[in-house]
């Protein structure tokens, strides 16, 4: 579904991706591992077309993402939960969800509303709610309904868990694979490598701009480097 090659980024004078090159598999979950400062917010922001690569291919479904602007990569099937939710502070949870549904002009609207409702009972109780005086937990999930009003078929999260309780980061990552078994794919930034692994199929690990290691997510889980670089073990 979605290919990356040789993928060099800069900020500047500053080489921020290397030349990485990656897959995800259509109906796939698949995590992208590494530590702050490591690549992992530039690359989700490439493939949603904010930055563009100084060299390398992205192609989603067989064509090129390359000079495509966000807003149409989100026509093409991609939408991208960034890093700190970034939802609309001052407008309401049913307005942030409708501007999750922008590029849309179908009737199907209302019913896409009440199955995020669905999946997110809180939001519906705070249907009315302005959005920046919900939680962090509430708008982490209001983030990622407004990014499934889209109807993606591919999903960038990045870091999901950020600043949330350990109940409701066991509630979110829940909720991926729930979203998950309805159809959409996954492309899964997060620095809670443990959670990540769980649900993930595969995974790469993204080094100041490299992808030095990759493989199925056990696999990842059970190598002594990423025991002692992500999970915490001596």
């Amino acid at each position: 579904m979605l290919e990356v090659t040789d993928l060099h980024v800069y900020y500047g004078q500053i080489h921020a991706l290397k030349g990485i090159s990656f897959r995800v598999g259509k109906g796939e979950i698949v995590t992208l591992l590494g530590n702050n400062g490591a690549g992992k917010t530039t690359t989700l922001r490439t493939l949603s077309g904010l930055l563009a690569p100084r060299q390398g291919d992205v192609r989603f479904e067989g064509s090129s993402l390359l000079g495509i602007a966000a807003h149409d990569v989100v026509l093409k099937g991609i939408t991208h939960v960034p890093e700190g939710r970034r939802i609309f502070n001052r407008l309401s949870v049913v307005e942030n969800l409708e501007m999750g549904a922008y590029t849309r002009g179908d009737s199907a609207i209302a019913e896409d509303m009440e199955r995020v409702f669905t999946t997110f009972p809180r939001l519906k109780e705070r249907r009315t709610q302005v959005a920046g005086t919900l939680s962090g937990g509430e708008q982490q999930m209001l983030a990622i309904g407004r990014a499934l009003m889209a109807r993606p078929r591919l999903l960038l999260l990045d870091e999901p868990s950020m600043g949330l309780a350990p109940v409701l980061v066991e509630q979110i990552f829940e909720t991926v694979l729930a979203i998950n078994r309805q159809g959409v794919t996954v492309l899964l930034v997060e620095q809670n490598a443990a959670m990540a692994l769980s649900i993930a199929e595969r995974g790469y690990v993204l080094e100041t701009g490299r992808l030095p290691l990759e493989g199925a997510a056990r696999e990842l889980a059970d190598n002594p480097e990423v025991r002692r670089a992500y999970l915490g073990e001596a």
